[in-house]
């Protein structure tokens, strides 16, 4: 876990770090300034991606894809302000924890 935790905070700070730079010479900067909503629509789109390599069934593809949606969730996570410290403290939160207990405890 702590490898994939550090993995994931050092593309979080790149991710940070590369938002403010010139959008000509940066996806993360050229994507961020098009603003929120095409940052979610790209992620939504490689979600979908995700899920047709998985039912191709073809492990490569699914691994390129899920690296893919990972990076642009963290992404739109940054341009929200969450990190992922944050979201790792809701999976160690919910760790034991029934899904369907989870789900179910949910207020909406």
């Amino acid at each position: 876990m702590a490898f994939m935790s550090d993995t994931l905070t050092r593309l979080e700070a790149i991710i940070r770090a590369r938002r403010a730079a010139d959008p000509t010479t940066s996806y993360v900067a050229k994507l961020a300034a098009r603003g929120r909503g095409k940052i979610a629509q790209k992620l939504g789109e490689e979600a979908t991606e995700t899920v047709i390599a998985a039912l191709t069934e073809d492990k490569t593809a699914l691994t390129k894809e899920a690296a893919d949606l990972v990076f642009h969730l963290l992404l739109l996570l940054a341009d929200c302000d969450v990190s992922i410290a944050d979201v790792l403290a809701e999976l160690e939160a919910r760790d034991g924890v029934s899904g369907l207990v989870e789900k179910a405890a949910r207020t909406e």
